[in-house]
């Protein structure tokens, strides 16, 4: 069994605008997103930091990087899963989130799980 198999965990994200909270005439633009995390693999892991990457649809980036998420370090058997609800506000209706979370497996084993880019955007309203 190669580090794949043995060291695997999955992603799922969901986003939402949340229109009651951001404020458009002051380039204010929140979002909620969900997201699931699923050990797929043989090992139980801990997630222990967390590094995001957002930008703003006019190009601005902003950094975030800090310990697990939402004050928790979830420890996950395979076969588990966690999810958490966590909110970003950017400057513009349009951006994107991207990142990694920093994981220790039970064995000792340090590894990076990607978070792929996921979109946030205003839903359109038609007239």
């Amino acid at each position: 069994m190669d580090n794949e198999e043995k060291y695997n965990i999955e992603v799922k994200v969901r986003t939402v605008y949340l229109p009651d909270q951001s404020d458009p005439s002051a380039e204010r633009h929140v979002f909620a997103y969900t997201i699931t995390i699923n050990n797929t693999g043989s090992v139980a892991s801990q997630l222990v930091s967390r590094h995001w990457i957002i930008t703003s649809g006019d190009g601005s980036v902003h950094e975030v990087r800090g310990l697990g998420v939402v004050g928790e370090q979830p420890f996950l058997k395979p076969g588990e899963s966690f999810e958490y609800t966590s909110g970003t506000a950017i400057s513009s209706p349009a951006g994107s989130m991207k990142g990694s979370y920093q994981m220790v497996a039970e064995d000792g084993f340090h590894f990076s799980v990607e978070i792929p880019e996921f979109i946030l955007s205003v839903p359109r309203v038609l007239h």
